[in-house]
């Protein structure tokens, strides 16, 4: 079966990095705007030129600079800021004094709220709170005191920026555990998986050696012994986690990354096209199994198919192991309109009230993985019905539009 590395990012921060380059673009014009109309108002108008044309090359030029957490470094952002404050600064000296006293604009407006913004984007509160002092000091400065729409507006932008930097650290905490959250759920799942094929396999074939050294005698029981110390030992190692849980998740550029191990198939490059359902549950027909299926071909996903196939064959596996090899067994394919009905019935004593809790708890996972678990992970159910000295009746459902294994990319690629 083919494997392949499913890499996905996800990031509740990119917007803001987007929003935030429009923001500065926006009101890089509201700034040259203002100025325009009340050019013939300054008293040293060629400064505001001179600065002015600064700040529009600056703010067109370092567009890539905001784009991103990596391309925001702390030198941009320093030098962001200082043009900001030097606007400030500079406005006393350009602007007419009665206008600067009145509470007019500074040079670069509310271009500085994107300064902080920065700030508060890529280094959270604190960072936005320095970059907010800072401002609301030249804010103090420029006007000479701290006048009442002053204070106003630098309390405005404190609190803003610091509100803003607050929940995009909560905003990268909780993009973190997500990341985490869904790379468990694909680590669990390969887990089970994995259990899966060796309760299928490996587990099976280690009972039937135990059952069979127990029989025979002599070495052969030594043999079987053995055998069964090792099923003991592998059922324990698989309900207690075969495949460890990576820690790969990142806060990268981009945001938190999920790696997570795809299954493709058989690796064959047909697992685009339906398979019949019945083609791979008739070598399970036999002396002991009756097989009831429609006349027309039951066409299913082929990884789909090829679950519900291997959890008819765990079924069937335990009507031997635990119904005897002399029990009779009958498969029945129902071929609905939107899913699959498989009921697998047999006529052995039936499985008394609480052993399967028994058994999940001694690592016996047949019902509970082979069975349920594939069930579960193609979106459909099984049901095991079981009445003392009557039998067993295990229904599979899935669904006819279903993928292999739940995908957890639906819940990130969206952010």
């Amino acid at each position: 079966m083919a494997k392949r590395e499913r890499v996905m990012r996800m990031s509740v921060e990119q917007p803001l990095w987007r929003a935030l380059a429009g923001y500065r673009v926006l009101t890089m014009m509201y700034a040259v705007g203002l100025f325009a109309a009340a050019y013939r108002s300054f008293a040293r108008p060629w400064i505001a030129v001179g600065f002015f044309a600064v700040l529009v090359v600056w703010t067109l030029a370092t567009l890539p600079r905001v784009a991103s957490a990596a391309a925001c470094t702390k030198r941009f952002l320093t030098a962001d800021l200082a043009i900001a404050l030097t606007g400030i600064l500079l406005t006393p000296l350009v602007d007419d004094p009665d206008r600067v006293h009145a509470g007019g604009p500074t040079l670069p407006s509310i271009w500085t709220a994107g300064s902080v913004l920065a700030f508060a984007i890529k280094g959270g509160w604190r960072w936005a709170a320095l970059a907010s002092t800072l401002v609301a000091a030249a804010n103090l400065i420029e006007r000479g005191g701290p006048a009442r729409d002053t204070v106003h507006n630098v309390i405005l932008v404190w609190v803003a920026s610091i509100a803003i930097g607050y929940v995009v650290e909560v905003a990268r905490a909780s993009e973190r555990t997500l990341a985490r959250a869904l790379e468990i759920e694909a680590a669990t799942r390969e887990r089970e998986r994995l259990a899966r094929d060796i309760h299928d396999s490996v587990l099976q074939v280690l009972a039937m050696v135990q059952r069979r050294g127990a029989v025979i005698g002599g070495e052969a029981a030594e043999l079987g012994r053995m055998a069964g110390e090792q099923e003991v030992a592998l059922r324990t190692l698989v309900s207690g986690g075969l495949v460890p849980v990576s820690r790969v998740s990142e806060d990268a550029a981009q945001g938190a990354v999920v790696r997570a191990v795809e299954h493709d198939g058989d690796g064959t490059g047909d697992d685009d096209e339906p398979v019949d359902l019945r083609s791979l549950l008739a070598p399970y027909a036999g002396a002991q199994v009756s097989l009831a299926e429609p006349g027309a071909p039951v066409r299913l996903a082929p990884a789909a198919a090829r679950e519900v196939a291997a959890a008819v064959g765990a079924a069937l596996d335990n009507v031997r192991g635990h119904a005897g090899e002399r029990a009779r067994a009958w498969i029945l394919v129902e071929d609905e309109p939107d899913e699959v009905i498989v009921t697998v019935r047999d006529d052995g004593p039936g499985i008394p009230e609480g052993r399967l809790a028994q058994a999940e708890g001694e690592g016996r996972l047949g019902v509970a993985l082979s069975i349920r678990g594939r069930l579960r992970d193609l979106g459909g159910s099984a049901d095991l019905i079981s009445v003392p000295g009557q039998g067993t009746e295990v229904e599979l459902k899935v669904p006819k539009e279903t993928n292999h294994v739940n995908d957890p990319r639906g819940k990130a690629e969206q952010r």
